[in-house]
């Protein structure tokens, strides 16, 4: 984990450590939201039938996206500071090849 000194310091990220709550976080948001989409279908169906289902259909597809589209972010943003971690290696073992 980060310590609150961390923040006013530039030595090392903190967006690694904290990568995962936020993605939790936005899992959260995406199945309230889906929920909301559901009874707002279920509730649309008793006006239109066919339009309650397609808003239900359209809200369970939309937390399945959403899910993968928030795996995908995340894991995006921990391979750009994985790639920066690999390359400062990377340049590490030339400095010190060059000593």
């Amino acid at each position: 984990m980060f310590e609150f000194r961390d923040l006013f310091q530039w030595d090392r990220f903190i967006t690694p450590t904290i990568i995962k709550t936020f993605y939790w976080l936005v899992i959260a948001l995406i199945v309230l939201f889906g929920i909301s989409g559901i009874f707002s279908g279920l509730a649309t169906m008793a006006i239109s039938p066919f339009g309650g289902f397609i808003i239900l259909l359209s809200s369970l597809a939309s937390v399945i996206v959403g899910i993968i589209a928030a795996r995908i972010s995340a894991e995006f943003v921990l391979i750009v500071f994985r790639i920066n971690e690999h390359l400062g290696a990377i340049r590490d073992q030339g400095e010190q090849r060059q000593h």
